[in-house]
């Protein structure tokens, strides 16, 4: 079987809702990294077999295959094929897992994947708005199975169901602004990180012709125990998460160039991590947010390594309770989660995120030394998506 390396990761900063990033189309955020991969690498891009990128809400600027036209628009050969799927949160994770399937199973020997989502424009859950009148997306034959939460609702409960209480947490998110902190206080993410230069928009909402610089990640913020206890629970009197310890809107986009180990020598490239395996699991939609667990013991399992044969979890922190109920459930080492923080502090692009917690992941075991990384999301209607990466 073929091996399939990861040559290059990259990401732009994640800006904050209406933030940085905010004036950019979608299509031109998604330019950003993939235009990166072939600048820092020197690859030509039409040895590329084909381009899978995510993204949630395919509407407006971001619908008509976005990943399609981010590529066209950043320039790069018309002749390479580009797919968008959905797979809510975890959209361009499963980019990313399926161009590594397309590989190693020959149907190419070079792919590219990526994600981007701009919330600030194109605002979460706007390709289900009522107003458009084209129907809803649950029909009525779903509801005697199951039974129809949100996202917030879902994490409620898994932190009744895992005993997570408020001030769990509350320390996670507290957690998260200090570990991203002090990433970019070590300049960690120097390695991955592409600065943009936004353009700057006049009372009109054209373009000025002038830009601005975004090089940092901008959700992160000073805070403490006393501040996020002091904020108002997003579900109900008594809930247990906050908007200091739930996932940011925000903007944002990721790419990620692979290949066979064999193209890769022969171009002269150093491979940064070898891809082991891959999955996408359903689980409980009730719950819905529990798929980190699942995918874990799946990688696990099919890989023949225990929890601790890996040196590094990158967990989408779309609430707090999703990875404290992970690491309930599997005796997972928190130390090993998310060392740099996560989308509490950083924020979350929905269909960027994916390609971005990759891009942290190699980069971490690089920096690190780190042999073995998990990386794994929750996703809307029940998913759980995962990757596992070797350092090479």
């Amino acid at each position: 079987m073929r091996d399939v390396v990861i040559v290059e990761a990259v990401r732009t900063p994640v800006g904050r809702r209406n933030g940085g990033l905010s004036t950019m189309h979608s299509a031109d955020l998604l330019g950003v990294p993939f235009k990166a991969l072939f600048e820092r690498t020197g690859v030509d891009p039409s040895v590329v077999g084909q381009v899978v990128g995510g993204c949630v809400d395919q509407i407006g600027m971001q619908a008509f295959n976005i990943t399609r036209t981010a590529w066209l628009s950043a320039g790069l050969p018309l002749e390479v094929a580009a797919t968008t799927v959905d797979a809510q949160c975890g959209s361009s994770q499963q980019a990313t897992d399926m161009a590594y399937a397309l590989v190693k199973a020959g149907v190419v020997d070079v792919a590219v994947a990526g994600g981007v989502e701009s919330m600030s424009r194109v605002p979460i859950g706007s390709n289900v708005a009522r107003p458009l009148d084209l129907g809803v997306p649950v029909p009525k034959s779903y509801f005697p199975l199951y039974e129809y939460t949100s996202q917030f609702e879902g994490a409620e409960r898994i932190a009744r169901k895992w005993g997570i209480t408020r001030q769990d947490t509350d320390a996670f998110g507290l957690r998260s602004q200090e570990l991203g902190a002090q990433a970019w206080a070590e300049d960690r993410f120097g390695t991955q990180v592409i600065p943009v230069d936004a353009p700057d928009l006049g009372e009109d909402g054209k373009p000025t012709g002038t830009t601005h610089h975004v090089a940092r990640d901008e959700g992160l913020r000073e805070t403490s125990l006393e501040t996020l206890a002091g904020l108002k629970p997003v579900v109900g009197e008594d809930g247990v998460h906050t908007a200091g310890s739930s996932s940011q809107i925000s903007d944002g986009a990721g790419a990620v160039l692979m290949m066979t180990a064999e193209k890769a020598t022969e171009l002269g490239l150093t491979p940064l991590a070898r891809i082991v395996d891959t999955c996408l699991v359903g689980v409980d939609p009730v719950l819905m947010l529990t798929g980190p667990i699942d995918a874990t013991r799946h990688l696990l399992d099919r890989s023949g390594l225990s929890l601790s044969d890996i040196d590094l979890f990158e967990i989408n922190e779309a609430f707090a309770s999703v990875v404290l109920a992970w690491q309930r459930e599997l005796d997972g080492d928190l130390d090993k989660v998310n060392p740099n923080g996560g989308a509490i502090a950083l924020g979350h692009p929905l269909g960027g995120t994916g390609a971005i917690l990759v891009t942290k992941a190699v980069h971490e075991l690089q920096r690190s030394g780190g042999r073995h990384a998990i990386v794994t999301m929750c996703c809307g209607g029940g998913l759980g998506t995962g990757t596992l990466l070797e350092r090479v």
